[in-house]
């Protein structure tokens, strides 16, 4: 088991969370079911699959969920280049947002490779 709030990765995708949640309370009230919430409901789901796999009994448990989160990332990627299209994002929000979210990516692969690098040797 792992204390997720000591990993590096969940502390930026909770501050990823956070500055996109700046930004959607932006977005236009008529977004509040559309687009605003799918991409609030994807950056969450970036920690919360990081916690939730810290808290499986082993790597490859855990692995599975940082796939998750992951994916969410990736979804979230694709709903920022939407929001920026529609014009409900800025182009300096939207490079911030995408470089931020990239970099938790990053993160996340590696730690993944890493823990499967790791169950394969045991």
């Amino acid at each position: 088991m792992h204390n997720f709030k000591e990993l590096r990765v969940w502390k930026e995708a909770i501050e990823l969370a956070k500055l996109v949640y700046r930004v959607t309370s932006l977005f236009p009230q008529e977004e509040r079911y559309g687009l605003k919430s799918q991409v609030n409901r994807a950056v969450v789901s970036i920690p919360s699959n990081i916690a939730e796999g810290a808290g499986r009994g082993s790597d490859k448990e855990f692995a599975q969920f940082l796939k998750i989160a992951l994916g969410s990332a990736f979804e979230l990627e694709t709903q920022l280049i939407l929001a920026e299209s529609f014009g409900f994002v800025n182009k300096p929000q939207y490079s911030d947002l995408t470089q931020k979210n990239e970099g938790v990516q990053k993160m996340l692969n590696g730690f993944i490779n890493m823990l499967d690098k790791k169950s394969r040797v045991s």
